[in-house]
């Protein structure tokens, strides 16, 4: 089942600096939380209310160009004498794809950036899950703070606005959103043109259940001009509480928009959500559960989690290469970007919201029979017109952690050297 983009109006589309999600929609999230479903919401006169602001932020991108010269100095990427020889044409262009869990790690996660050696001086950053005046984030500007901290230009693209402070222990955390804005986001060194958004539909209400949001997942896509030529980025977060079908088709709307744009050289990167499970609902997942316990729980963890290509999410990778997009040679294929510890307690609690309490013992049990941790690949790359840069791998950077030994993300981030395939 897809649920109706209510928010969703290209002709509002705008792009400019973050004074675009200035808003007073607070106001009405009491009301709002009283509504049980979108077509309730719909339906009522709270909606007629708040309908032209909720738009205006939910189609909006906010852009602001923050690298130094001469990073952003000249507009000719083939020709401008001011860059540093090392970014010759032809040379490797340097990307990382990274679920940040809302940026919550703030201060981690910029030193990672800025100091870690496998995660610093990046061309290209294509980051998910950032919040914009969010409790459990201290109310940062994530996208804009990062991309100051790092002297990068910088886009941010609205995806939801948050009616709560969150899910599992986010709900309990101190304080109060202010702008309550959730969002992804793309940053470079180098200048970005043609930004913009592309909706897609929720596979399930979000205006259902224990965490209410307005909105909808979008991808956010930029044109590139490196001094190797142009190319285009694509950041993309495909929906985790959904069928594969649905996230099958979230790709396939990407990909068909792309395919209405002039042809360039394309990497596409960020949390594809592809745990193999259909996720819509608690019944569907625990049914999706007893099927892999059938199928036998050591096969799944080793063959399957790691690889949702080889059946499960079969056709979302299948129709990825039926459009000339590689993603086996641009990712560490087999390497486990999310993992599930059974004694981790917050994940636990945050599964609760969603999960029947009797399912546990069952879960742990299963996990337990694979040393009690259990991995999965959600997130990926894929490319048209590039390749692998000459002597490099496409890594997975896990066991990120700040001072204090506090992990900075429930994803590991995922790193790629390529070049341009320009004729």
């Amino acid at each position: 089942m897809t649920y109706e983009l209510l928010f969703d109006k290209a002709p509002m589309a705008q792009t400019g600096g973050p004074e675009l999600l200035d808003h007073d929609l607070n106001k009405y999230f009491p009301e709002l939380l009283k509504l049980e479903s979108s077509d309730e919401l719909a339906k009522s006169a709270v909606y007629r209310e708040i309908r032209e602001g909720a738009e205006r932020i939910l189609n909006a991108v906010v852009v602001e160009n923050l690298s130094e010269p001469p990073l952003s100095a000249g507009r000719q990427p083939r020709k401008s004498s001011n860059w540093p020889a090392a970014y010759a044409a032809g040379s490797d262009i340097r990307a990382l794809a990274w679920n940040i869990e809302r940026g919550n790690i703030f201060e981690g996660i910029v030193d990672a950036l800025r100091n870690h050696n496998e995660l610093k001086d990046k061309d290209l950053l294509l980051l998910t899950e950032l919040d914009f005046g969010m409790a459990r984030s201290k109310n940062r500007f994530v996208a804009r703070e990062i991309a100051e901290a790092l002297n990068l230009n910088y886009a941010f693209a609205p995806v939801y606005i948050a009616l709560q402070k969150g899910s599992g222990v986010e709900s309990e955390i101190e304080g109060e959103n202010t702008f309550s804005i959730h969002g992804l986001a793309m940053f470079s060194k180098w200048p970005m043109k043609n930004i913009h958004g592309v909706a897609l539909p929720n596979g399930k209400d979000k205006m259902w259940g224990k965490e209410k949001r307005l909105g909808h997942l979008r991808a956010l896509i930029a044109d590139i001009e490196h001094p190797s030529g142009v190319f285009r980025a694509v950041t993309v977060h495909l929906d985790a509480h959904c069928s594969r079908a649905h996230r099958h088709r979230q790709m396939k709307i990407i990909l068909d928009h792309l395919d209405t744009l002039r042809p360039l050289p394309t990497l596409i990167g960020g949390d594809w959500n592809t745990t193999t499970f259909n996720s819509q609902n608690a019944t569907r997942a625990i049914l999706g559960y007893w099927r892999r316990v059938l199928m036998g729980v050591k096969n799944v963890v080793k063959n399957h989690y790691p690889h949702p290509d080889h059946y499960f999410e079969k056709e979302l990778f299948g129709e990825i290469e039926s459009r000339g997009y590689d993603y086996k040679s641009l990712n560490e294929i087999g390497a486990g970007t999310i993992h599930y510890d059974v004694e981790s307690i917050e994940k636990n609690n945050n599964l609760r919201d969603w999960v029947p309490e009797w399912c546990f013992p069952f879960i742990f049990w299963a996990a337990n029979r694979v040393g009690g941790r259990v991995s999965g690949r959600l997130d990926w790359f894929a490319g048209k017109m590039v390749e692998l840069a000459p002597y490099t791998a496409p890594k997975t950077i896990g066991n990120l952690i700040n001072g204090h030994g506090t992990p900075l993300s429930d994803h590991d981030a995922i790193t790629l050297d390529f070049r341009l395939k320009v004729k």
